[in-house]
């Protein structure tokens, strides 16, 4: 969900928040698909977009979908945003899905519930921190637990500087395989994105603390997903 459009616009407002009761669209073009930390694309370019409905301020729902390695990756989701005080909470369910991925060791759809609470200290800076949490993560590695809290400070009415620091944990990183221990790990981004004639172009450096050999980096996502990378992105909201 956090994935819709550009990476600042997540973390400036609730994903998928739109007008009360209006549909709205939006497209990107991405150097790397990078989640969480880890490419999704093994450092190839991506074609991503999705739709969105919202009512009232308060509910809303849409889908999103982009290219990775392997195929599709379809999202589906659904959420609140109430507000108490200074603070927009949102509160939402995301399926994510991969039509045509089979695989009999192991089930690759997944379900993640999430919490996130997003206010501004002062004026022009935007805190958001979140939690996330899938019963049965991706490829049968069980429990999963994402932390992550993220900032963005609109430098001028074109410019916003954002970045976010998150911790993920995995209860079984070899699935199916079976026998490796809970283990987890950091990665951040920092970057800016630009807005100009109703285009957002955003760049951003990747990174995390995945060890080579690790059970998260040969069985959860592979060899060569979690290096470092610099992303440029261009997108548009319709």
């Amino acid at each position: 969900m956090k994935r819709l459009g550009l990476a600042t616009l997540a973390l400036l407002t609730p994903a998928g928040v739109a007008e009360a009761g209006e549909f709205t669209a939006n497209v990107s073009m991405v150097s790397d698909y990078v989640f969480r930390g880890v490419s999704l694309t093994d450092g190839s370019p991506a074609i991503q977009g999705g739709f969105d409905w919202a009512h009232d301020d308060l509910f809303y729902a849409g889908t999103w979908a982009s290219n990775i390695t392997d195929g599709v990756e379809l999202d589906l989701y659904a959420g609140v945003t109430p507000t108490t005080g200074p603070i927009t909470w949102d509160f939402a369910i995301t399926g994510y899905f991969y039509p045509g991925a089979e695989d009999e060791a192991a089930e690759f759809d997944y379900i993640e519930l999430s919490a996130a609470a997003g206010f501004s200290p002062i004026d022009k800076l935007s805190l958001r921190p979140a939690v996330y949490f899938a019963p049965d993560n991706y490829g049968d590695t069980g429990e999963a637990a994402y932390i992550e809290v993220s900032a963005a400070y609109e430098a001028t009415d074109a410019i916003t500087l954002s970045g976010a620091f998150g911790s993920q944990s995995i209860e079984d990183p070899d699935g199916p395989f079976g026998g490796a221990d809970q283990d987890e790990y950091a990665t951040w981004h920092v970057g800016a994105a630009y807005e100009f004639a109703d285009f957002s172009f955003d760049l951003r450096y990747h990174d995390n603390d995945i060890d080579a050999g690790s059970d998260i980096e040969t069985y959860t996502y592979g060899p060569d997903s979690y290096e470092s990378t610099v992303v440029f992105s261009i997108g548009r909201a319709f």
